[in-house]
């Protein structure tokens, strides 16, 4: 059975910290996401990895304070999120595809999506 169970979402306070996980199980796949979805808003693409190559991408409104990574052994991947803003609130999901992606922002690329961990910032 394949699917993607997130955790590590909180409330904290601007300037804080969270880890979020997300654990994949039955599939080793090729690209995995991180995306939010305030209300109000179209979800959007917080960052990506691709496991053939190792490359990140990140929106530019986290770059230098989020850090996606995988633990490739564990099926897991990670959002280190630091220095956190009001702004970053939202519904956090993990998503996974079965291909290398070109663009990791864009959900109908992906195939299979967590069901959601929130995160506020107050």
């Amino acid at each position: 059975h394949v699917q993607l169970v997130e955790s590590g979402g909180g409330s904290v306070q601007a300037g804080g910290s969270l880890r979020l996980s997300c654990a994949a199980s039955g599939y080793a796949f090729n690209s995995m996401g991180w995306f939010r979805q305030a209300p109000g808003k179209e979800r959007e693409g917080v960052a990506g990895t691709y496991t053939t190559n190792g490359r990140t991408d990140y929106t530019d409104s986290v770059k230098g304070r989020f850090t996606i990574s995988r633990d490739n052994a564990k099926n897991t991947l990670f959002l280190q999120m630091l220095s956190l803003k009001p702004e970053d609130t939202g519904m956090y999901y993990c998503a996974a595809a079965y291909y290398i992606l070109g663009v990791y922002s864009s959900p109908e690329n992906y195939n299979v999506w967590g069901q959601g961990t929130q995160v506020t910032v107050s």
